[in-house]
């Protein structure tokens, strides 16, 4: 684990700390939803880009075969590694 400090505003610390934000657990619920949430908006900001570029977004049967073949080809990696 790794610790850090932080500082905060005396009234934020004092609400935040009433609320039971400041737990150990509280902060890293709340880290990892604002990181959902940051890479939900980056996601978005790609798919604008692309539509801003023309590009056609891909079907789930072609995300599908991506996903399959990036599988195919680490099995065959694992597979050569054992020989």
């Amino acid at each position: 684990m790794t610790m850090i400090k932080i500082t905060l505003p005396d009234e934020l610390a004092q609400r935040a700390q009433t609320a039971g934000l400041l737990s150990d657990a509280a902060i890293q619920d709340l880290l990892e939803e604002a990181m959902r949430r940051r890479a939900g908006r980056a996601l978005l900001d790609y798919d604008r880009q692309f539509e801003a570029a023309g590009i056609a977004p891909m079907t789930e049967e072609e995300i599908q075969a991506e996903v399959d073949a990036v599988r195919a080809e680490r099995r065959g990696r694992q597979d050569a590694g054992r020989s």
